[in-house]
């Protein structure tokens, strides 16, 4: 950036001012002085004219012939150039034919369509088609409305600011200055450039208004007025202006530019996309003026081609020529900086008529056909081939021998459905608007210190909209050459692809933010929330990964989850199943020692159909914990639960009744007591079988409600989709542990009471114990269960599984089997005291105790 000094700037433009308007006054006649490039479009004509002539198959026996005027930009001259058209010879009264005159079948016209519109008017009385080179104006207007005989040898200009829009879409510029001319033209372009642009994501910086001059003493207060607009391009962060101007706005800007090397505003190093409108001319005084500024420019013109035999063709141009063409003089003195004239001024050297054309600088001449002169050059023949169709008509030729007039109205009425190939193959028709069916060629302009031009095709743009299309200009292709879009050169200064955006891209992981009271394009880019991702650049908005995938870390794409679920092929699984079969076995040998030994006191003391139901039940827990491993499935998730909540109920059951059998046992000794009735194995299996029925029934509800079932969890771990069987109903499921619970409590409180009964085989202290180690396993269960994620909640669930059933298991039996195993001598106990003791407890009881076998 950089400090404007405005006051100091616009006394220096006074200044400078001034000096260039002594210059242009010294130099120019009022009127616009003839541009050197633009007399190219005369020699098309000429040679277009002279091919014609030269070809027998078109219009053989007849010779064409011109007659050129000069429109000045200006409709009063304008007016007046085509009046003398219609008059008769050398005498300017319009609507008489005094004297013979030569008959003029059409009128090729100005490039500008105020101008054409100003001469259609007057053509139209007389029925005389005009072949201008200007694009079609608004249907609003009026002059457009009578102006049927009004032919464009251009497509219709719309289709080039949709190309434009493909052209920003192309290289990523969202954020573009605009320039129209300050007319009715400007205003039709920017009433259609601005929703185009809208549609399509890309804003506008700014938009300037270029003037057009038209007389030198206008030149001071335009300079004046549009001065601020040079310093408006320079402090926008837009490095591309789209620019929509006529010729004479492009010389009034060159002045700008070229006062501007003069200040203290820097150059401006921008992407010039310039419509068709424009052309690269240059007055003669401008010819050494800096033009660097436009180098690596990218323009739309209509679809050119170079006729064989055009640069040969203007190599033979010679000053001599000045008594048949009126403008070579000019053109020559001007281009050459020489004077043709016998007294020579003493500033100015003399013409030779030797100088060379391919000397001058490309922005005065051009030895390559330009766009508009190859419109020039069909439309010449455009006119010739309706003629030619008409001449080939006897019935026609007959009449036209009698009324030269009607040749007029047939002209015009082939060249609505008239259709050929030029000289270089390019068809030429028109379509139902009067307008030429063509596309535009984008060229990338190349300018050098020296003052030569160099331009390149890049590109096109077809004009033809798919059928369908509501908008004539919606959907246009956009076609580069591979080989030239790389080469595209741009500014000097700009050494890598110019970027022109508001706000630097946000990259994906990022959408954009919009900021409040500035335009669309300029945003603020916020990180995506966790979850969400954004695969692009400039997203508006980030989107969340589907159910079974989830953000990278950068939230850039989205990955797709890892199945998981406790396995026998993992570590974790392999170990639990190791344990649960380790304490199968164990449980196998345990009940194997007690079947070994069933006839042993202990054995018998601790009733054996009990204990063989508690080792079964146990084996079975056990054995339960292999269904929690493995790929949850329908069969699996019904009977995990629902199995291990039975079958440790029957254990819990049997623990239960074992000490309760032990406690009335010991209740009934009293003399007089009621429990004596309880005491044998009915009440040990009433309690068995009870409380393990109220478990299956609790189970059978559960499963008849909302039984469990497998399901995937694909919130709890991240990156995961964890397989899992889901409890249905949550209640159920701790109804069920709540049950085991309460078991677990009584067997507690019961053998807690009977801990200190006398009796050598009393294991009521060890199914304390094996109580207390079930209640914590369990009790620090339900917050684990609750706070572990995935897999490792049925690991937790397998190792409490295991924990509770070992406990009981080792608790319980642990010290039978020490007894059992290594201490067979505690079985030879005096038979007499043995003996005594059972006496004692049949005499008392009627039935044994202890030995409940």
């Amino acid at each position: 950036m950089f400090c404007l000094n405005l006051a100091r700037i616009q006394k220096m433009m006074k200044i400078l001012v001034v000096i260039a308007v002594v210059i242009l006054l010294k130099s120019y006649n009022p009127y616009y002085s003839s541009v050197p490039k633009n007399y190219q479009h005369i020699l098309a004509l000429a040679f277009a004219v002279k091919e014609i002539n030269e070809n027998p198959t078109i219009l053989p026996n007849i010779s064409l012939g011109f007659h050129i005027l000069n429109s000045y930009f200006n409709a009063k001259m304008t007016y007046k150039a085509t009046l003398s058209l219609l008059s008769t010879q050398q005498r300017f009264v319009p609507n008489f034919s005094c004297h013979n005159q030569n008959n003029m079948i059409a009128l090729i016209g100005e490039c500008f369509s105020e101008i054409s519109a100003n001469i259609a008017v007057i053509l139209a009385s007389k029925k005389t088609p005009q072949v201008c080179l200007a694009y079609k104006r608004s249907s609003r207007t009026r002059k457009q409305i009578i102006s049927p005989f009004l032919y464009h040898m251009v497509p219709n200009e719309a289709h080039q600011y949709m190309g434009a829009v493909r052209l920003f879409q192309h290289f990523g510029w969202t954020w573009v200055g605009l320039s129209a001319v300050d007319n009715d033209k400007g205003d039709r372009f920017l009433q259609t450039m601005l929703p185009l642009l809208s549609e399509n994501d890309i804003c506008y910086a700014f938009i300037i208004r270029l003037p057009r001059w038209s007389y030198v003493e206008e030149l001071i207060q335009l300079l004046l007025q549009h001065w601020n607009s040079y310093a408006i391009i320079i402090q926008k962060k837009a490095n591309t202006f789209f620019v929509h101007g006529e010729n004479p706005s492009f010389r009034v800007l060159r002045i700008l530019l070229f006062l501007a090397h003069f200040t203290e505003l820097p150059p401006l190093e921008k992407v010039w996309i310039i419509t068709s409108h424009w052309d690269f001319t240059s007055m003669s005084l401008q010819k050494n003026w800096e033009m660097q500024t436009f180098h690596g420019s990218l323009s739309f013109s209509v679809h050119s081609d170079q006729p064989l035999g055009f640069q040969e063709f203007i190599q033979t141009l010679n000053p001599s020529w000045s008594k048949r063409d009126g403008f070579i003089q000019d053109f020559w003195e001007q281009a050459f900086s020489c004077s043709l004239k016998m007294l020579m001024e003493d500033e100015e050297s003399a013409c030779t008529g030797e100088e060379k054309l391919e000397s001058i600088p490309g922005i005065l001449f051009e030895m390559k056909m330009t766009g508009h002169s190859y419109s020039i050059y069909n439309a010449v023949y455009a006119v010739a081939h309706g003629l030619q169709a008409i001449y080939k008509s006897t019935s026609r030729r007959r009449s036209l021998d009698k009324r030269n007039r009607l040749l007029l109205q047939n002209v015009h009425h082939l060249l609505r459905n008239i259709i050929f190939n030029n000289s270089v193959g390019d068809t030429i028709h028109f379509n139902e608007n009067r307008e030429l069916v063509a596309g535009f060629d984008i060229t990338n302009w190349m300018m050098f210190p020296n003052g030569s031009v160099v331009r390149v095709k890049v590109g096109r743009l077809e004009s033809q909209a798919p059928s369908g299309i509501n908008r004539l200009f919606a959907n246009l292709p956009l076609f580069f050459k591979r080989t030239l879009v790389l080469l595209i050169i741009f500014h000097v200064s700009i050494q890598v692809l110019p970027r022109s955006v508001c706000t630097d891209s946000c990259y994906p992981g990022s959408s954009r933010k919009k900021k409040e009271g500035e335009k669309f394009c300029c945003y603020d880019c916020a990180l995506c929330p966790d979850g969400m991702i954004s695969d692009r650049k400039d997203m508006d908005a980030c989107v969340k990964c589907p159910e079974d995938q989830y953000p990278n870390k950068d939230q850039t794409k989205c990955i797709a989850k890892l199945v998981t679920y406790l396995s026998y092929k993992e570590e974790l699984g392999i170990i639990l199943a190791t344990l649960a079969i380790s304490f199968s076995l164990t449980t196998c040998s345990v009940l194997g020692i007690f079947m070994k030994h069933k006839d042993t006191p202990i054995v018998k003391a601790n009733n054996r159909t009990l204990t063989y139901i508690l080792l079964i039940s146990l084996l079975l827990c056990f054995l339960c914990s292999l269904l929690f491993i493995g790929q949850p499935g329908k069969a699996t998730c019904l009977l995990r639960q629902t199995t291990f909540s039975i079958v440790f109920s029957v254990a819990l059951s049997s623990v239960l009744a074992k000490t309760i059998t032990v406690v009335v046992a010991f209740m009934g000794t009293k003399p007089g007591s009621r429990m004596r009735k309880w005491v044998g194995k009915r009440l040990a299996n009433s309690i068995v079988l009870s409380c393990s029925f109220i478990q299956a029934a609790i189970c059978t509800l559960w499963l008849s409600s909302a039984p469990p079932f497998p399901g995937r969890d694909v919130h709890s771990v991240k990156g995961e989709i964890i397989l899992e069987c889901k409890e249905g109903s949550v209640s159920m499921f701790y109804c069920v542990l709540s049950y085991m619970g309460s078991l677990a409590i009584i067997s507690f409180i019961v053998a807690f009471l009977a801990r200190k009964l006398p009796d050598s085989f009393n294991e009521a202290k060890f199914i304390t114990f094996s109580m207390l180690v079930f209640c914590s396993v369990w009790l620090s269960f339900i917050p684990t269960y609750l706070s572990t994620k995935g897999k490792h909640t049925v690991a937790v669930e397998i190792f409490s599984i295991l924990s509770s059933s070992a406990g009981l298991l080792g608790c319980i039996f642990s010290p039978k089997c020490y007894i059992i195993v290594l201490r067979e001598s505690f079985f030879m106990v005096p038979m007499r005291l043995q003996a005594r003791v059972q006496t004692s407890l049949q005499n008392s009881l009627r039935f044994p105790v202890l030995c409940l076998a």
